[in-house]
């Protein structure tokens, strides 16, 4: 049977904390690559007290009036004089001798999360449709994408991956050994994160239904080709046809894992209790599984609706019962979901791991797919692996182990409560799918190549076209917040780029005013040079937000002289070398319960947890009088995210997106590629809509204006080909034709175009991911065809048996 994740658990707290891949590999006679540079990255280093305090300033005073200006102001100064220093040395004490000085208490935050996590926490990937047509269809593009997934997952497991880098330098790969087997857990006293990292199977939920079959044997290598995981795949979706969907909604327990946590961990405690129900059993095979597969029957025909099936699922009641696809998802784990036209995207558990990390899987697997398509028509196509697992058509059943690649369906004992607690949770998830709204923007018109080539860092480019929108709409600006990753560092995570900044409300108010045309675009370089600048500092740790979160929970959770640590240890605890925070705190006023939601981008609101775990005699309470700079209402205001942003993707995914982070607040994804900008909009009916249209007015608007102050500026940079055909007198072309020319578009920047664009990989949001052999493999593969082989099955026995010779 499946294994369980309760030695896992236990595991996910060591007593000395050493459980970073790097620290185990070195006790192997062939150490790997992928976690090979770990121990030549930095810290994350703490910032100087006084640079925190001067940046937290800078970013509030675009957002407060004259009179909270001053008041925040004489707060900060009262923390430099009085609090601030202390907490600034325990915070030292305290980081003394672990991987990130911030990193438990991101942790703590993140896993005492009440709220669903479903809309709030969990962000999603659109993919695109995989290139060849006749492959679009359910079962062969699930089969496809499993069978790449599981080669990423070899990869990960043998240490194969090669390291992420950025210009060069070395990211860090902690998180990749987070990303499988994982499932975070609730408990009464909050979540933990669960893992079995030598998981072999696979769970398959369709029309509400679990089944699950191995995948994988002891060496983590393939024992199924992808036309045997095409057999089993149809063998689920048959049989899970033939219960009615109305009757399947009824036992469809994955709406459990969207309802509040400690209702959740209540319901856990049901599944369990009853020592001659196979619930607990059940329960251990989705926890422990690699990844869940989420089978669609339903086929959403807008980019929006594809968006929303992918974050939340379609609510759909007929006759009084839920038959949408939210009763057919496991939130609490990494999920890839495939439509019953093929289009396929990700869910995943945000709290080990970022877009980033994600964003490299669904790459390498989209690549992956394309590539061992290719390799079936011709055999000296190149391979995205270091190396491949054996042929399982070719191998000796006996040498798979003890596996079962039979389908086996889990069969729930409905006990009376459990089938009362999955109509409430259904309910209050209908309530929250429908209090939600999500909108797309496919703009075509131009990319990165066009911004670039008039100056412009996109990222930045884009994140102005974001203020100017809003502004237009409203007449104010509101606090925007974007991830910068902070992966150069040993388990970093993001820092906070607060994005309203001095230069930008003046661009906004200039763009909106009746000035020239050449007015507005200084305007625009000035606000798009000081968001790239932010954006810089933050990638090198060196932002306001995580730091001040810290210096908070120092204080509320009241650490010693000594820097003993009175944190929680939920999850993965880190006294020196363990897990990472989560990718944005949950942060909140430290004055009420803020139960604000979050993202993708990490702007959780809620109370941050301060309970003591784990030690010998509770540290005394901390101080009953909070520090200045928390009481002020500028910590409330930079807290209360409006425009919560993040810039993720490459041409492997069609659209990226989240949850608005608060009742009143966006949330928008983005994805600049070469030609084209995709956004997906989310907020609880905010006129979404027309949010998106004024985004793309605005982009149209700025491209007229920069085309009519063009001939002011310099051209663009040149390629070389380009400068080698300038005019030659004598020479053997000049009679031979006219020259045709095409539109030219001169940079209205100044020359600073590569530089910007060089500064703009990785860091602002999350980067624009090299996806150089997708783009090959892509056209590579436009018009070929596939074939497969089949593979046999050895048995097991968790489940209902399904009879193959059946289909």
């Amino acid at each position: 049977m499946p294994s369980s994740l309760n030695g896992s658990l236990a595991s996910s707290q060591p007593p000395n904390g050493d459980t970073d891949p790097s620290s185990a590999q070195k006790s192997k006679s062939k150490p790997g690559i992928t976690y090979a540079g770990q121990d030549k990255l930095p810290k994350l280093p703490i910032p100087e007290l006084e640079d925190t305090c001067r940046r937290y300033l800078e970013a509030l005073r675009p957002l407060q009036s004259h009179r909270e200006q001053g008041e925040t102001e004489a707060a900060v100064q009262e923390f430099l004089k009085r609090d601030g220093p202390i907490l600034q040395e325990k915070l030292k004490k305290y980081a003394t001798g672990k991987s990130s000085y911030i990193e438990q208490f991101w942790y703590d935050s993140y896993l005492n999360f009440d709220n669903p996590v479903v809309l709030n926490l969990n962000p999603f990937f659109l993919l695109e449709d995989d290139p060849t047509p006749a492959r679009n269809n359910q079962v062969t593009r699930a089969a496809s994408l499993v069978t790449s997934a599981l080669s990423f997952v070899r990869a990960v497991r043998k240490e194969e991956l090669p390291p992420d880098t950025v210009r060069g330098n070395p990211l860090c790969m902690y998180q990749y050994s987070r990303l499988f087997g994982t499932a975070r857990v609730p408990t009464e006293n909050g979540c933990q994160i669960g893992q079995d990292e030598g998981g072999k199977h696979l769970v398959v939920i369709c029309r509400g239904q679990f089944y699950w079959f191995d995948v994988l044997d002891d060496n983590s290598d393939l024992i199924m080709t992808e036309k045997d995981m095409a057999v089993n795949l149809q063998v689920i979706v048959d049989d899970a046809v033939q219960t009615p969907i109305q009757e399947a909604a009824k036992g469809a327990l994955g709406v459990l894992s969207t309802e509040n946590r400690k209702i959740w961990a209540g319901l856990r405690d049901v599944l369990t209790r009853e020592e001659e129900s196979n619930n607990a059993e059940c329960l251990s095979t989705v926890d422990s599984a690699i990844f869940i597969l989420c089978l669609d029957y339903t086929e959403p025909q807008t980019s929006a609706q594809l968006c929303g099936n992918m974050l939340c699922g379609s609510s759909e009641v007929v006759k009084g019962v839920q038959i949408g696809t939210c009763t057919n998802r496991w939130y609490d784990k990494l999920q890839i979901i495939v439509c019953k036209n093929g289009s396929a995207g990700l869910n995943f558990e945000h709290t080990g791991v970022d877009g980033h990390t994600v964003l490299r899987m669904a790459s390498d697997v989209y690549t992956d797919t394309i590539l061992r398509f290719a390799k079936s028509i011709n055999g000296q196509s190149p391979s995205l692996w270091t190396s491949t697992s054996p042929d399982p058509s070719k191998r000796d059943p006996s040498s798979f182990g003890d596996v079962s690649t039979t389908p086996h369906k889990l069969e729930w004992d409905m006990v009376p409560e459990l089938s009362t607690a999955l109509r409430f949770a259904e309910t209050r998830l209908a309530d929250l799918i429908q209090q939600n709204e999500f909108q797309t923007l496919d703009f075509e018109a131009y990319g990165k190549n066009f911004i670039t080539s008039m100056g412009f860092s996109p990222d930045a480019f884009v994140q102005m076209a974001f203020q100017a929108a809003y502004y237009g709409l409203y007449g104010r600006v509101e606090c925007t917040y974007e991830p910068a990753m902070t992966k150069f560092f040993l388990h970093g995570r993001t820092e906070a780029i607060r994005s309203v900044t001095a230069e930008s409300v003046a661009f906004v108010q200039t763009f909106w005013a009746e000035v020239p045309p050449a007015q507005k675009v200084e305007a625009l370089k000035k606000a798009s040079q000081k968001h790239t600048n932010i954006t810089r500092e933050c990638s090198k740790a060196q932002g306001q937000d995580r730091h001040l979160y810290a210096l908070f929970s120092v204080w509320q959770r009241g650490l010693d002289e000594d820097g003993a640590e009175a944190a929680s240890s939920n999850g993965y605890s880190s006294p020196t070398d363990a897990g990472s925070p989560p990718s944005s705190p949950i942060v909140g006023s430290p004055k009420r319960d803020n139960t604000n939601l979050s993202s993708e981008n990490g702007d959780a609101h809620g109370s941050p947890a301060s309970r003591p775990v784990s030690q010998p005699q509770p540290p005394p309470p901390p101080p009953q009088q909070m520090p200045s700079l928390f009481a002020d209402s500028g910590w409330d205001r930079i807290n209360n995210t409006i425009l919560s942003t993040s810039n993720c993707g490459n041409p492997s995914l069609r659209q990226f997106g989240f949850g608005p982070t608060s009742g009143d607040g966006f949330g928008i994804g983005y994805i600049i590629k070469d030609d084209s900008i995709a956004i997906c909009a989310s907020s609880k009916h905010r006129q979404t809509q027309r949010f998106v249209d004024a985004i793309e007015a605005y982009f149209l608007e700025i491209r007229r204006l920069l085309r009519m102050v063009q001939s002011k500026a310099t051209s663009p940079r040149a390629s070389r080909a380009r400068e080698a055909e300038r005019p030659n007198v004598g020479s053997r072309f000049k009679t031979k034709g006219r020259v045709i020319k095409g539109e030219k578009e001169p940079a209205v920047g100044e020359g600073k175009e590569e530089e910007e664009e060089e500064e703009d990989d990785g860091l602002g949001g999350y980067g624009f991911f090299d996806a150089g052999m997708l783009l090959q493999a892509i056209k590579a593969n436009e018009d070929e065809k596939a074939s497969e082989k089949a593979v046999g099955q050895v048995r097991r026995s968790v489940g209902k048996k399904l009879r193959l010779s059946e289909y």
